[in-house]
């Protein structure tokens, strides 16, 4: 079994910066990449951003490509979303997923239940 434990989030006024952090635990090497997928009040799932763990591709949502990086610890199975220029439209609760080794692909199964491991959530606000 592969656990999911982020950390990370609040609330922060526009233009301000908030980092993730996402720790994978038990068969991580059953991993094979981690990611962040969010969700507002009353809209769907949307990725965010995804890295390969072992590897190095990493893809982003359109609307946060040049404001959030992802980056990772492999010797620690930890990822991080570091979070700047934010808009009130970021607000939305942050899931971390470990994505599972046999899955064909990786941003594109953030948001799919059952193709990889989810966190607790965290909470993002960005006020105007």
């Amino acid at each position: 079994q592969v656990e999911v434990v982020e950390s990370g989030g609040g609330s922060v006024q526009a233009g301000g910066s908030l980092k993730l952090s996402c720790v994978a635990s038990g068969y991580t090497y059953k991993t094979k990449c981690m990611g962040w997928f969010r969700q507002a009040p009353g809209k769907e799932r949307e990725g965010v951003a995804s890295i390969a763990l072992g590897g190095s591709r990493i893809d982003y949502t359109d609307s946060v490509k040049g404001r959030f990086t992802i980056s990772k610890d492999d010797a620690k199975n930890t990822v991080f979303l570091q979070m700047n220029s934010l808009k009130p439209e970021d607000t939305a609760m942050y899931y971390c997923v470990a994505v599972r080794q046999w899955v064909a692909g990786c941003f594109d199964y953030l948001t799919r239940p059952g193709y990889g491991v989810w966190g607790q959530g965290s909470q993002v606000t960005v006020s105007s």
